[in-house]
């Protein structure tokens, strides 16, 4: 932690929670989040935030502790993680599509001393219980098992809210468990830095701002989830639409009753979005942009959805960089198929061959490597593993092969070598 006087402060003051506090303050009755036909306000988002925070003090929770969430998408989600930015801890948003075995080891490698569970996902942390470690198991619904804590009751006890503690640049925010190159779950550290040098990636690549109604149906505890659309969104004081899962027809309804302006997509989601029997009867007008991500987006894609007028950004990224590196104006898309753009202004790409030597033709293939202040602290407790993917001078090693072209625009190829996947 950080003095408040200190000079970091004035560029960095006390993190995510206290940004989105900011924001909160600035645009009070602006609607912030809308889930299953209820919105709330900033201001009401925070008067959440600061409650949860105080639930979270009452069990024990204190700064640089880990603090779990394995549930649906769900506002739940997002208030934990500023909860646990208020108080200092850190937030790991959990893969609810792992199995038991998974979740456990996820579990023990990041310490965590409270999870939260909501009532669809109880059973999978019942499963290997009698062998974990943490201090608190919470449950959203009443508690059907003995040993977990009732969300509402705690509430209930809690105070409205408890000071705030001062988070430092470096200081963690959230763990998010990715397979990395070497095809193991390891928690990436992203720090209060990471996050806001990622938003400023966003804001100047895509251009969010406050009036934007940004939509997100990809899981949040995936980095194209929760740091390409949501946090992003959030601090710019736009307006986040939140649903529980991706369904073709409630998602391309929402639009049309929102009035969606920005949405993260993968390609998969777009195919099915498209020959959906709703696309062509759906106002998506309002849409100025999809960011797509995943994989290139196939050409024929492309021109569905630009015949409805509706822009594809695509990006490339990874978990290690907070989310992307590299942004594709919606301008390129057709002139640059299969591009996914060029460095974001605040990163650095450059193409290395087998003999670590950086190859600057275009057109001539080799390793991606990124670098900036994105690019995440390094694995949670692997300290090896973290040395393995980003160097002493701070280059993320991507694992993907790649290319820039002679107008300085990234291509994707393959693998480095061959990585299997869980969940």
């Amino acid at each position: 932690m950080t003095n408040a006087n200190s000079r970091n402060d004035a560029v960095n003051p006390k993190g995510l929670a206290e940004w989105f506090r900011r924001r909160a303050q600035r645009n009070p009755d602006a609607p912030a989040l809308s889930f299953e036909g209820v919105t709330w306000s900033y201001s009401r988002f925070q008067q959440e935030n600061e409650k949860m925070a105080a639930v979270l003090a009452s069990v024990g929770v204190k700064p640089g502790m880990r603090v779990g969430y394995l549930g649906f998408n769900h506002p739940l989600t997002l208030v934990t993680m500023f909860a646990a930015s208020r108080i200092g801890a850190i937030f790991i948003p959990m893969n609810f599509r792992l199995a038991g075995r998974e979740t456990k080891q996820c579990i023990d490698d990041a310490d965590i001393h409270t999870v939260i569970v909501d009532e669809h996902h109880q059973h999978l942390i019942e499963e290997v219980r009698s062998s974990l470690g943490c201090t608190n198991y919470i449950s959203t619904n009443v508690s059907k098992h003995d040993g977990w804590l009732a969300l509402d009751e705690l509430r209930s006890a809690a105070p409205a809210s408890v000071p705030a503690v001062n988070n430092a640049p470096d200081d963690v925010a959230i763990l998010l468990f990715t397979s990395g190159t070497t095809g193991r779950a390891k928690g990436a550290m992203i720090t209060h830095e990471n996050i806001w040098l990622n938003n400023a990636n966003w804001f100047l690549a895509s251009d969010y701002r406050s009036h934007d109604v940004g939509m997100n149906v990809a899981p949040l505890f995936h980095a194209g989830g929760l740091n390409a659309v949501v946090v992003p969104m959030l601090l710019a004081g736009g307006h986040v639409v939140l649903q529980q899962t991706f369904d073709p027809q409630k998602f391309m309804l929402a639009i049309e009753e929102f009035g969606v302006t920005v949405t993260f997509m993968v390609p998969a989601m777009m195919l099915v979005a498209s020959q959906h029997e709703v696309f062509s009867k759906v106002d998506l007008s309002s849409l100025r942009l999809i960011v797509a991500g995943g994989a290139p987006v196939p050409e024929p894609i492309l021109k569905i959805f630009g015949d409805r007028g509706i822009p594809v950004s695509h990006c490339y990224g990874m978990t290690e960089a907070t989310s992307a590196v590299s942004f594709l104006e919606t301008s390129s898309a057709l002139r640059k198929l299969g591009s996914c753009g060029q460095p974001g202004m605040l990163c650095d790409i450059r193409i290395v061959d087998a003999d670590e030597n950086e190859v600057t033709e275009p057109l001539a293939r080799g390793e991606i490597r990124a670098r900036g202040g994105n690019i995440i602290k390094g694995y949670w407790g692997r300290p090896e593993d973290s040395a393995a993917v980003i160097d002493a001078d701070g280059w993320l090693r991507s694992g993907d092969i790649g290319y820039f072209d002679a107008d300085g625009y990234l291509y994707i190829c393959d693998r480095l070598k061959d990585m299997i996947i869980s969940g």
